[in-house]
């Protein structure tokens, strides 16, 4: 897969929108390393499993919307490949250590 730079955002309780850029393969893996950034940061309040991420990937431009539960189900499903089960076993590592 190529790397994309995406930039990913979701609004909070408040109404407030916000975002990071990221370089990702997927939209998986643009929303894993977005909540690993995002958890860093000391602007956010944490996000749940229902909240729904806009995934905005740049050169061509696509919008995706997730919601960090169907990424964890994903991550959690069963695998169709070698590759798919190093990408989800790295992301899961990722997502626990944010």
């Amino acid at each position: 897969m190529t790397v994309r730079a995406c930039s990913v955002s979701f609004k909070d309780v408040r109404g407030i929108r916000h975002s990071v850029d990221v370089e990702a393969e997927s939209v998986y893996e643009a929303v894993v390393l977005a909540v690993r950034r995002l958890r860093q940061g000391p602007w956010t309040e944490p996000l749940g499993t229902a909240t729904v991420l806009d995934v905005e990937a740049r050169e061509p431009a696509t919008k995706h919307s997730i919601s960090l539960q169907q990424v964890e189900r994903w991550l959690g499903g069963a695998t169709s490949s070698p590759n798919e089960a190093s990408e989800k076993a790295k992301l899961k590592m990722m997502l626990v250590q944010g």
